[in-house]
């Protein structure tokens, strides 16, 4: 967080502020439709990280979550509201600044297979940025890549080797790599883990751990799973049809969960132990469609403890306690 002073007053800047943002698609006319429909993929999320930490990002498949990532990295632009990192919008900023994004802010994507061109070795796609950016000497930009290869797990040899002749796990270490190769200050991780078995997957998240305090880098980690975002989070947001329900310190929202649907998700989370049990509440009905969101509260269809003004009235944002804030008229001004 930077600090400046402004008419005697010290104004501190987050790293990353996502600012009121929403995503809206237009999707094509149907036959005998009367009009083209819309989708409100992301509906006025507004979030902050500071460097070195890790925002969790958890909710169910189709709320909006990859979406919201893929904006934070310029791959695609905001309906309304902006996105800046260190007070600089990183679509509407200047020139100069603008060209230093492209090393400032990588991604890691769920699938490492598609991500990753089968036709060049890993250590070629490793080092494209190098080359575009002609980073260094060729000699330089390979001892680079074989150096980051050994961070993440791999082998300076690997280098020639090509994405089929790699586990999972180890495919989603080129990945890593490959993110990390330009030095970035933010790392987007789009559900890295979620294609990997269970031992695999605290491999990889153990990696991102000790890689964070090595380059004291910020990650916006998306998961669907609360159990690995509580491993690596700091802080979580729940998102649910585009929008933010709850977002808290992690510590905080695993020891009290204030919205229904985040309390659902915690009990569904497995408790290890033949002998552990906990109570579960399932929710019932599936996601619904973000082409016709609910009125109201977009989650009263499947909330047990939905009332009537649920129905009708949008909850507002309240701050429960200190930094843990919800979105539910269960709780009053």
């Amino acid at each position: 967080m930077q600090a400046t002073v402004k008419r005697g007053f010290v104004i501190t800047t987050p790293f990353l502020e996502i600012r009121q943002v929403s995503r809206v698609f237009r999707l094509r006319r149907q036959l005998f439709a009367a009009e083209a429909q819309t989708l409100r993929a992301v509906d006025n999320v507004s979030l902050t990280l500071e460097r070195g930490q890790t925002l969790g990002l958890v909710g169910e498949s189709g709320c909006g979550k990859s979406t919201l990532a893929r904006m934070v990295v310029r791959l695609l632009e905001p309906t309304a509201g902006d996105i800046l990192l260190e007070g600089q919008s990183v679509f509407h900023g200047d020139d100069a600044f603008l060209k230093t994004l492209p090393g400032r802010m990588q991604m890691v994507f769920q699938d490492p297979v598609s991500s990753l061109n089968p036709r060049r070795s890993v250590g070629k796609s490793i080092q494209e940025a190098l080359d575009i950016h002609n980073v260094g000497s060729r000699a330089e930009r390979r001892a680079a890549v074989e150096e980051m290869l050994s961070l993440v797990g791999l082998r300076a040899e690997h280098y020639s080797r090509y994405p089929h002749e790699f586990s999972g796990g180890q495919r989603q270490r080129v990945a890593v790599a490959r993110a990390l190769i330009m030095h970035p200050e933010l790392v987007v991780c789009d559900e890295p883990v979620s294609s990997l078995d269970v031992s695999v997957q605290a491999q990889v998240l153990n990696l991102l751990g000790e890689l964070q305090q090595r380059f004291n880098l910020a990650y916006l980690f998306i998961s669907h799973d609360l159990s690995v975002i509580g491993h690596i989070s700091d802080r979580i947001a729940v998102m649910y049809l585009g929008r933010i329900v709850e977002e808290a310190d992690a510590h905080a929202l695993f020891a009290n969960p204030l919205h229904p649907y985040t309390r659902a998700l915690l009990q569904a989370v497995p408790v290890p132990g033949p002998d552990a049990h906990r109570q579960r509440h399932a929710l019932h009905g599936d996601l619904p469609s973000p082409l016709a969101p609910p009125s109201g509260c977009p989650f009263h269809p499947r909330c047990p403890e939905a009332m009537d003004i649920c129905r009708s009235v949008s909850p507002e944002w309240r701050e429960q306690e200190a930094g843990h804030r919800v979105s539910c008229h269960l709780y009053k001004k």
